[in-house]
């Protein structure tokens, strides 16, 4: 029988509560809680953690994390230099987990705490949102941005507006400007409720808001191998979590950062820069748009993970000429470190130990397209450049979506009324009318993608030619 992991069975160092974290879900806890952790043990920071909870309920996961101590371990495999790597990381630095609706109190103290120094948040894409009327003076608020407008008038009126009682505040929510958003929230929460001017330019000066992107793909609980897993560690372990070797975090705003939260120096992949839009720009177009690119055309290979879609000598082929010849010319910067920024990123697709699923990606896929794929393509007519393999690509996501491939047991996850358009109209006769009208379709695209030349016609014959050959003879057709 193996051992439980708690505080009686392994030794830890208790570190100071210097940042408050909220969310306590398999990203955080794989990604910036694995970071602190390593940064601690080389002596780069001494942070202690305190885990909120930030909606009601999860008294299961809480009862977990008080059983094991709030120890766990990080279970991480990849490729790297086109080998494989293992690590194991056992994170002692959560210090404590509570629920501000059944525990305020000890909350409250918590972030009132003068060693306090930071907050990071992953509230998912739903928690940074504006809801009118929030009544500020809620044991806790309901909204996240009101929990912080609240947390901080708080924090003001007990340390009477001290400039260094402010807090370094870091969102990794998956959305666009997600530290802007949060503070903009913020001041309008205080501006909506009177709140004395001295505390808004307390916030606008002492609090410093981050916008970041964060990349790791985690799978969590391992599920298929856990007592395998759990033999190897030694302990029981119900809050072990798996996830890719690769990481990265982008993390932009003013440089007060750097010094007081050095990750870099730990020998972690943390890039703090004044404005993270054009790196965040690179990785979307890079990764985002080749996982877009392939899929349709993978699932259509009967392939189920990106591992076995670039198995496929022509996929892997495919993709990566795309972003050698269509997608890094376009991007501004040296061409040589955006070269090998691509390696980095395409050596993740090899890897053999995550199950990153296709339809799973597939999510949404013409919102992705349109964000991911489009602005490349666009990118190329202004260079009078075809862009032909994320062409392709589009044709391939069509036929896909109209239910006209060999892809198996494929439903598209996605707004319905966008796939019964497609479906609906798709005429297997007349295939330039088809996609002209989901071309012009203004409910499904914001950008008027009629403006790129010869789109259309280039869609229409690359879609005749899938449904005549087959995917995996289109495919070889676009590599010659």
């Amino acid at each position: 029988m193996m051992k439980p992991l708690n505080n009686t069975t392994t030794q830890r160092t208790l570190r100071p509560v210097k940042i408050l974290q909220f969310g306590e879900g398999n990203f955080l806890r794989a990604f910036v809680d694995w970071m602190i952790e390593k940064a601690n043990k080389s002596g780069i920071l001494n942070h202690g953690v305190a885990v909120v909870q930030p909606i009601r309920g999860g008294e299961e996961i809480a009862s977990v994390f008080q059983n094991q101590d709030h120890l766990y371990h990080v279970y991480l495999e990849g490729i790297k230099n086109k080998q494989p790597v293992k690590e194991i990381t056992r994170v002692e630095c959560i210090n404590a987990l509570l629920n501000p609706y059944t525990q305020y109190d000890a909350y409250e103290r918590l972030f009132l705490q003068e060693e306090l120094e930071m907050i990071i948040s992953n509230t998912t894409e739903a928690g940074i949102r504006y809801v009118e009327g929030d009544d500020l003076t809620a044991s806790p608020p309901d909204s996240f941005p009101a929990k912080m407008t609240a947390l901080l008038y708080k924090r003001y009126q007990k340390y009477k507006g001290a400039p260094d009682k402010g807090l370094l505040i870091i969102c990794c929510e998956l959305i666009e400007d997600n530290g802007s958003v949060l503070r903009a929230y913020v001041l309008r929460h205080a501006q909506q409720n009177r709140l004395e001017q001295g505390f808004i330019t307390w916030i606008e000066r002492s609090c410093h808001f981050y916008d970041t992107l964060v990349d790791r793909i985690v799978s969590g609980f391992p599920k298929e191998n856990s007592d395998e897993i759990k033999k190897e560690l030694g302990f029981d372990d119900h809050l072990l979590v798996k996830g890719e070797y690769f990481h990265v975090w982008a993390i932009g705003g003013d440089p007060v950062i750097r010094e007081r939260f050095p990750l870099d120096k730990a020998g972690l992949n943390v890039l703090f820069m004044d404005d993270i839009r054009d790196f965040r720009a690179r990785k979307v177009r890079i990764l985002n748009g080749s996982h877009t690119a392939m899929v349709p055309i993978a699932l259509q290979l009967g392939c189920q993970t990106v591992k076995e879609a670039f198995g496929i000598p022509e996929v892997e082929a495919f993709i990566t000429r795309m972003v050698e010849t269509e997608v890094l010319p376009v991007i501004a910067g040296d061409q040589e470190e955006l070269r090998q920024f691509a390696a980095e990123i395409l050596e993740r697709f090899y890897n053999p130990f995550l199950h990153h699923y296709l339809k799973d990606i597939s999510l949404n896929a013409l919102a992705k397209w349109e964000t991911r794929n489009y602005p490349t393509i666009w990118d190329n007519a202004k260079c009078n450049q075809k862009a032909r393999f994320n062409r392709f690509a589009f044709a391939a996501l069509l036929v896909l979506y109209a239910g006209h491939s060999k892809a198996i047991d494929f439903v598209p996850n996605d707004v319905a009324e966008h796939i019964t358009f497609i479906r609906q109209t798709f005429q297997r006769n007349n295939l330039r009318a088809w996609v002209t009208g989901i071309v012009t379709n203004k409910d499904i695209w914001r950008e008027n993608i009629t403006q790129i030349p010869d789109f259309i016609e280039d869609v229409s014959d690359t879609i005749e030619q899938i449904l005549t050959l087959g995917m995996e003879n289109a495919l070889k057709e676009v590599l010659l």
